[in-house]
């Protein structure tokens, strides 16, 4: 059985979400920007907490933790991240065996945005979460890791199934749209994405969670390996990680 998920606004373009499995009563937490927001989430459900897992060290993504956290729930984040976390119950890392809301997850390093940061993929329900990694129609800020660690982290989420569910950690999809405009204008693809992006930003309906399916055949940040878009940069005999810098670099400076 699949686990319901609740994507939840936080912040001003944050998002965190609830995972719950209906067997078992278990509920799980994903990032915890604010916890006011997911407390009334948990309160109108009639759900318990039982979980937080926590992607990252950044404040938008770990404020609210001690907030919600109560007696019996268990918070989970990187083991090379927690001497920057709030006190974690379970440490994890690529390969961890880790059960939550009873079903198995595997655990992906993926620095780039930050050295410590960690995505949790649930196989049967078929969703990633992948915070400020993976983004819709874009990848997090190389604040502390490099374009080779970041390339690495998201040619691993990208051999994930097509269909996978990608839910990412902010509302930035319609600015990463027009910068995607810049590097592949002529995609049909991207430009039919841009109009159903612009129409549910007008309609105030978020533009996450995403079809990894539709990321890699619209996001610059994942067609670093496409002979179309080397082309369009100048850039066909670069490799992907050079042609991942050079994206990086102008969204840097968009």
């Amino acid at each position: 059985m699949s686990l319901e998920i609740v994507t939840v606004p936080c912040l001003s373009d944050n998002y965190a979400y609830v995972l719950h499995n209906a067997n078992t009563g278990e509920t799980a937490v994903v990032d915890v920007p604010d916890a006011a927001p997911l407390k009334q989430v948990l309160n109108d459900r009639g759900w318990t907490l039982t979980d937080i897992l926590i992607t990252h060290h950044h404040y938008d993504h770990i404020d609210g933790v001690e907030d919600l956290r109560g007696p019996g729930v268990r918070v989970i984040g990187a083991a090379a991240d927690a001497h920057r976390l709030p006190p974690l119950d379970q440490t994890v890392e690529q390969g961890s065996d880790l059960i939550v809301c009873g079903e198995s997850v595997q655990v992906f390093d993926t620095p780039g945005h930050t050295i410590g940061h960690v995505s949790f993929y649930f196989p049967d329900t078929g969703a990633a979460f992948t915070a400020d990694t993976l983004m819709a129609m874009g990848c997090g800020r190389l604040f502390e890791g490099t374009p080779d660690m970041m390339w690495a982290s998201l040619s691993a989420l990208m051999a994930l199934p097509p269909e996978t569910t990608i839910c990412s950690g902010h509302e930035y999809t319609a600015a990463n749209a027009r910068f995607a405009m810049t590097i592949e204008p002529e995609n049909p693809d991207l430009i039919s994405r841009v109009q159903q992006i612009t129409q549910a930003r007008a309609d105030n309906r978020p533009t996450v969670p995403s079809k990894l399916a539709d990321e890699i055949a619209t996001n610059p940040f994942l067609r670093a390996n496409v002979p179309t878009l080397k082309a369009a940069l100048g850039m066909e005999h670069a490799d992907d990680v050079a042609v991942f810098a050079e994206i990086r670099r102008r969204k840097d400076n968009f």
